[in-house]
């Protein structure tokens, strides 16, 4: 099991970081176990547009849909691709400005019969989002540690006190939350997000619809 806390994940806050973008402009990863990229991009009902060799290609293809519009569109580039977990293999989603890991009907299809977990950003605005499901329900989930919801939201307190949250009470200053957000998902997952990870995954790409309303 893993045992990474927020210090593993300090990388994040470099100005240089792959993760940088993300943290700017907002963004949401997902990690669904036992689910093909390809089974992910039908559940959620997209149309593979081909894969981009790392995250440089990747990013292009991004900013290039992005120059389609006068403004940032609700629909949004997903990048996809295959890492060794806990339990097997694990599909990682990336977005930047989407939020396929945080709409719940998506959330629950992808983890029906297996776990998935997600956590966002809004980029500039202070709203940051971690969700695990399992089999299909919503196990937990919070914007701020000590408030949390879902049908267990106190499973996850010892693993998040190990991990630099604080599910009780006030945050620790002198800890990153969002680096230790991301040690959680590690100790959920099995999955460790590096540099070297994002930098050379080979991403299916493709377009997430909007929302319906």
């Amino acid at each position: 099991m893993s045992s990474a806390t927020a210090a593993d994940y300090g990388w994040i806050r470099s100005a240089r970081s792959l993760f940088a973008y993300g943290l700017e402009v907002g963004y949401t990863l997902t990690l669904v176990r036992g689910v093909s990229p390809e089974e992910l991009f039908r559940i959620v009902g997209v149309e593979p547009r081909g894969v981009r060799a790392g995250f440089r290609a990747f990013f292009e293809e991004h900013e290039k849909f992005l120059d389609g519009f006068e403004k940032w569109p609700e629909a949004f580039l997903a990048g996809a691709f295959t890492v060794r977990g806990e339990g097997g293999d694990w599909t990682l989603a990336l977005e930047f400005g989407g939020d396929l890991g945080t709409r719940p009907n998506l959330m629950e299809a992808l983890s029906a019969g297996t776990r998935a977990v997600s956590h966002s950003s809004n980029g500039g605005k202070p709203m940051d989002f971690f969700h695990w499901y399992e089999e299909g329900e919503l196990r937990t989930s919070f914007e701020w540690p000590a408030d949390r919801t879902g049908s267990t939201p106190d499973a996850l307190n010892p693993l998040m006190l190990e991990v630099g949250l604080n599910p009780f009470g006030d945050e620790d200053p002198t800890v990153d939350g969002k680096a230790a957000v991301l040690a959680l998902t590690e100790r959920l997952t099995g999955v460790g997000l590096t540099e070297e990870l994002l930098a050379e995954a080979a991403y299916l790409v493709g377009e997430v619809p909007e929302a319906p309303y």
